[in-house]
């Protein structure tokens, strides 16, 4: 697959479209999120705000060609307790403009690099997780059943329900009517995924996502007129605020309250929305750069810039604080983006749509957009994808598997923080066993012992090397031989020179080495 990176307008024909259904998956998701994080309906254009600043100011900035930024789920809970630890929305935005400070200050001194150290077997993991969480937390928006936000991550929901009794409570409280819009727009997505359907004149320019969102709209006013039991209406439809005036429109805006300025709480919020926003923003991308049919790497740095630029927006005209996002990603990967632009027009759409029809958008079932978002965590969590990671044997499945599990046990970070820690194990394992090559050979005089150091030696290789020569048989001749190797931690030279000087003369050891500095070992006797 190639792809001309310097031509925009040779690619808009693929960004446009996949554009258009990464707006229609970030609507009710900004929505949603800006819900649950304030718990006030005057403040849902505050989600709005930041899936805009999103797409436009980061997307413009950003180095990432496919990664889509807007408000987090991860973020609701941190959000809620800074809403009641400041006491008020205005004093949080001006926790969201610090926030954004920091993250641009992070990303000029190189922070972002801290990406490049997830394991492989962990960002796969994540993906799988966020798969099947899209689908188990989407069910009951299908069935009809929208007691929760649409975005929720976490096992754990505010109104004391988990993502298991929430299933069990969709069931008995579905809707008909929803059923049969959600059932209706998966059957037509997954004919819009077969190759025919590309051949079709009219369906190479209209994306799936956007014809079923228009049969969702039309059913359910079908529904009104002939079976009204069937209706949805409420809550079980987008619901953005709808402005009877410009100056109306004008106070969905807010702006930050610079007399906090002297208040340590908003800092400690400022840096913990840096914290936990940076890494979500570092696993996405790393998640969305394995996503990328063209494998492409984000500047991690920049990112970070990008990322701080668009929160201190965002926190200026009273958006929520944002990251970049693996299900809008995903979602933009899934419908053929190619470069950032795609990003750029979901946010430009999304704003156009909140100024002039948001009260078209609000006839838009809640179960059209379930069907889309349970499409996207089907192709985040294939078959083919567990086959894989079987295939790379044990120390990439297990942490695979666990990242997964603790995911959805838990929430994105924590399962990633359990994730971490067994794949870390498992490095830790392996650099425990390779750091260095034995070779024995039987000589008249005894026994001569090679130990052949790696390229790279460094503390986490100390345990190994140090138990080898406490076996070592006693009056035989070692000989460690570090001419192979780049680098040899100050740690593991203490242990050697150690070992020369004291230990062996004890035990008739002869040791000669090859390569390895002499230290001064401090605190040695």
């Amino acid at each position: 697959m190639s792809l001309n990176k310097n031509n925009i307008l040779s690619n808009i024909k693929y960004d446009f479209p996949s554009g258009l259904v990464v707006y229609l998956v970030a609507l009710p998701l900004c929505l949603g999120i800006a819900l649950a994080s304030t718990g006030r309906s005057d403040l849902l254009f505050s989600g709005i705000i930041a899936g805009v600043i999103g797409g436009i100011v980061v997307g413009s900035i950003s180095g990432s060609s496919l990664g889509v930024a807007g408000p987090a789920a991860g973020l609701v809970v941190i959000v809620l307790n800074a809403l009641d630890t400041l006491g008020s929305f205005e004093a949080f935005l001006l926790a969201v403009v610090l926030a954004g400070m920091l993250q641009v200050v992070a990303g000029f001194l190189n922070a972002g690099i801290i990406g490049y150290y997830f394991p492989s077997s962990v960002i796969k993991g994540m993906l799988a997780a966020i798969g099947i969480t899209l689908i188990l937390k989407e069910i009951p928006h299908a069935l009809g059943y929208d007691a929760d936000f649409m975005g929720d991550e976490a096992f754990d929901q505010k109104d004391g329900q988990n993502t298991f009794t929430e299933l069990l409570n969709a069931v008995k409280y579905s809707s008909i009517g929803a059923i049969v819009i959600s059932a209706i727009s998966l059957g037509l997505l997954i004919l819009f995924d077969r190759p025919f359907m590309k051949k079709i004149q009219l369906f190479r320019f209209i994306p799936g996502a956007l014809f079923v969102v228009m049969i969702g709209i039309l059913l359910n006013i079908a529904f009104a007129a002939l079976i009204p039991a069937w209706q949805l209406s409420g809550g079980h439809l987008v619901q953005l605020p709808v402005a009877s005036s410009a100056s109306e429109f004008l106070t969905f805006f807010k702006t930050p309250d610079f007399s906090a300025f002297g208040r340590v709480e908003v800092y400690t919020v400022a840096v913990t929305l840096a914290i936990v926003a940076s890494l979500e923003t570092l696993l996405s991308v790393e998640a969305t750069d394995k996503l990328d049919p063209f494998k492409r790497n984000t500047p991690t740095n920049r990112e970070l810039i990008a990322q701080g630029m668009g929160n201190i927006s965002s926190g200026l005209i009273g958006g929520l604080p944002i990251t970049q996002v693996i299900v809008r990603s995903s979602a933009n990967i899934d419908s053929g983006g190619r470069t950032r632009m795609s990003t750029i027009v979901h946010g430009s759409i999304l704003l156009l749509s909140a100024v002039f029809i948001p009260h078209l958008l609000n006839f838009i079932p809640l179960a059209s957009l379930a069907a889309i978002l349970l499409m996207v965590g089907y192709k985040l969590s294939k078959f083919s994808l567990y086959k894989g990671m079987y295939s790379l044997g044990r120390e990439q499945f297990i942490p695979f598997i666990v990242t997964i599990v603790a995911i959805l046990s838990t929430d994105l970070l924590k399962g990633i923080g359990i994730g971490m820690v067994v794949a870390i194990y498992f490095i830790l394992r392996k650099n425990y066993q390779h750091s260095y090559h034995y070779i024995k050979e039987q000589h008249r005089d005894g026994d001569v012992i090679t130990l052949i150091l790696s390229e790279e030696v460094t503390f986490l290789n100390k345990g190994s090397i140090s138990a080898t020569l406490d076996k070592l048989p006693d009056g035989s001749t070692v000989v460690i031989d570090g001419s192979k190797s780049l680098n040899i931690d100050y740690d593991v030279l203490e242990i050697i020179q150690d070992f020369k000087k004291h230990s062996a003369p004890l035990r008739n050891i002869t040791v000669q080495t090859k390569g390895i500095n002499n230290v001064e070992v401090v605190g040695g006797h």
